[in-house]
């Protein structure tokens, strides 16, 4: 059975609890641990399939096809533990299944409350998987006091009453703000999320600090007092150059030992370090930088595109350069010369996205790439875009489009719909339909689906293989029907469904490196092991950049 270890916070959002969780998995894993690791999400959306990016950074997509918050990419690119639909849960989720119950007649016509029914419905989503790993680590999102987070605070108190004594601790993560005028950090804040906390019936083991400055000992020993933790288990967090110098980081100053002890594990096994030692030094000693456009619509939150810009850093790491990300929006050349916007990058990469906004733009970069023999990856609605540039400007169909721009079709349609509305698809042989009137939530080709790779193609010599497997988020599909007539101008289907009715990969042969994928590779790279794509891509924006 799992040992389990909660994860909170308090004083205000976004102070890294994700990363925080990422990387005491990571240093758990060093030890010789197996470890799973979850989030917990108060808001009432299902989940955030639906969300805008700009109100929440991009969905993470699971092989089993969840959508989820994207901590879980932070988790995957931490522990390498594959995240599965299980590892993700929001209020939405579990009051939805509670009255589904509810109407089934499952309760036996009890009044339906959030204790017990709710609370209990988020324990049993806890016990999941339990007897997998050795540590289960849960995080609770947002913070402590929020209205939507009691009765995940209530199910999570719950639980550790009832599991065996020493099973569950809970690590609460503050802030310690700099006050300049008095030049001090002020412990206040943590102390009173701390009594918040208690309130509730929950006493932290292991309290992390966020502080930009060092944490004088007098303040440890002034928060260990009146927060009821042993000196010892007060961690600083430190503002970092890198997101992977975290396990490093936060081993030196003992987080892992701290939880362990916390658990009452004696002796702790000793940490091999290896892997994250040479991560750091691939990241912190590169030798050159690649200037890399990203064009795309939702380049003012860059959390939008989150794993993407990872990847394209394991990508940096895996050919010992740094890689120097500029966001591009795409709207600026919607109906402009994309040139003056474009030139300069040793390379150029336009993600997925929904909605007509800013795609003649990324039409116009794809056209860039390709007549200027610039590297370019096009991934989702990158590729569509691919495929409509060339359809355009290569295949003489000026009016090529989007189905998803417009739903109309013969002679009061705006476009010819090169790509239309993916209606029915097979997932383990069993045959899938949508319809472009269904509800939005969950509804899209979603997961790991396998592609075939056409032998001598670019794709299956960057892959070093023939068959892939990768995974999707997208309801819309290039029309296999121009196939031909795209081939004929250059423009290569290189990876097929096996079912021969879905086009995966688009590639130039005649082009230093131009791909187009359907799926989101980004979602399965890690800084110990970056995804082919994204090393190969690299690899010839620093070919293109003269650094070889």
């Amino acid at each position: 059975m799992a040992r389990y270890i909660f994860i909170t916070g308090g004083v205000v959002s976004s102070l890294g609890k994700g990363l925080a969780s990422a990387a005491l998995g990571a240093l758990l894993q060093a030890r010789g641990f197996s470890v799973r690791l979850r989030k917990l999400d108060p808001y009432l959306n299902v989940d955030p399939g639906t969300m805008s990016p700009f109100e929440h950074g991009e969905v993470f997509v699971t092989d089993d096809g969840a959508e989820t918050d994207l901590d879980l990419g932070h988790y995957e690119r931490f522990t390498g533990v594959a995240a599965r639909s299980t590892d993700s849960v929001s209020s939405g989720r579990i009051y939805s299944s509670v009255l589904e119950k509810e109407r089934r007649g499952d309760y036996l016509g009890k009044t339906i409350q959030v204790i017990p029914h709710v609370t209990n419905e988020i324990k049993d989503f806890l016990t999941v998987g339990a007897d997998e790993v050795d540590f289960m680590l849960c995080e609770i999102g947002g913070t402590v006091g929020d209205i939507e987070g009691l009765p995940f605070f209530e199910a999570i108190r719950q639980f550790a009453q009832e599991r065996p004594r020493g099973q569950c601790i809970f690590m609460h993560l503050t802030l310690l703000p700099w006050i300049a005028a008095s030049g001090e950090l002020k412990t206040k804040p943590t102390q009173h999320s701390v009594k918040e906390l208690r309130s509730i019936g929950i006493a932290p083991d292991v309290l992390v600090c966020r502080s930009e400055r060092t944490i004088p000992e007098k303040e440890r020993a002034k928060l260990a007092l009146f927060c009821n933790v042993r000196p010892d288990s007060v961690i600083a967090a430190y503002d970092l150059k890198s997101i992977y110098e975290a396990p490093l980081a936060y081993h030196r100053e003992g987080l892992d030992q701290a939880v362990l002890d916390a658990f009452g594990i004696h002796p702790a096994p000793k940490p091999n370090l290896a892997r994250w030692e040479d991560v750091a030094d691939r990241v912190f000693n590169p030798e050159g930088e690649v200037r890399i456009g990203i064009v795309g619509k939702y380049t003012q939150l860059e959390d939008a595109y989150k794993s993407i810009a990872e990847a394209l850093t394991h990508g940096g790491m895996a050919n010992r350069v740094k890689v120097k990300i500029d966001w591009v929006d795409s709207e600026q050349f919607d109906e402009g010369d994309a040139a003056p916007y474009l030139e300069g990058f040793d390379a150029i990469l336009v993600p997925g996205g929904f909605g007509e906004r800013g795609t003649e733009g990324k039409i116009k970069a794809a056209e860039f790439a390709r007549t200027r023999g610039v590297p370019y990856l096009g991934i989702c609605l990158g590729m569509q875009m691919a495929v409509v540039e060339a359809a355009r400007n290569l295949a003489g169909m000026e009016s090529a489009g989007s189905q998803e721009f417009d739903h109309e079709s013969g002679e009061g349609a705006r476009f010819v719909p090169v790509i239309y509305h993916l209606k029915e698809w097979i997932k383990d042989n069993e045959k899938i339909a949508r319809d472009v009137l269904d509800d939005k939530g969950g509804t899209m080709r979603l997961g790991a689906y396998t592609a075939l790779l056409k032998d001598g193609s670019k794709a299956a010599d960057v892959y070093g293989a023939h068959r892939i497997e990768e995974r999707h988020r997208h309801r819309y599909e290039v029309d296999m029907k121009y196939r031909e007539k795209l081939e004929d101008v250059g423009l290569h289907f290189s990876g097929i469904s096996p079912d021969g009715q879905l086009p995966e990969i688009v590639e130039y042969k005649d082009h230093p490196w131009f791909i187009g994928v359907q799926f989101h590779p980004e979602l399965k790279s890690k800084p110990f092991a970056p995804h082919p794509l994204f090393a190969d891509f690299v690899r010839a924006a620093k070919e293109n950049s003269r650094l070889v």
